[in-house]
């Protein structure tokens, strides 16, 4: 019993880094791009994204190294940066579908 909670312990805690790292990728590539592309392309502008990827890297970080429970606020970062990663990412930085 004690190994499976150690076990799931670290399991945690790679994934809270991981995550965390996702995180803080997802927020330095948003402060870097233009304001101007965010709402050019009708996503949420700079500023809502930058403090929406702060708090998912804040939560991840503070998660993880604090071997807290916070899986489903873990799950609720991964999801932020996934979609800033996935869908405004490419529009932003003039790779998207919709870049004429």
């Amino acid at each position: 019993m004690i190994v499976a909670f150690y076990v799931t312990r670290w399991l945690f805690l790679v994934v809270g880094v991981v995550v965390a790292i996702l995180c803080l990728w997802a927020l330095l590539d948003c402060l870097r791009r233009p304001a101007e592309r965010f709402t050019a392309y009708g996503k949420l502008s700079k500023g809502a994204w930058s403090g929406i990827l702060v708090a998912a890297t804040a939560i991840t970080v503070f998660g993880a190294f604090m071997a807290s429970t916070s899986s489903l606020f873990t799950l609720a970062a991964a999801v932020a940066a996934g979609v800033y990663l996935a869908d405004v990412r490419p529009e932003v930085s003039g790779k998207g579908s919709s870049w004429y």
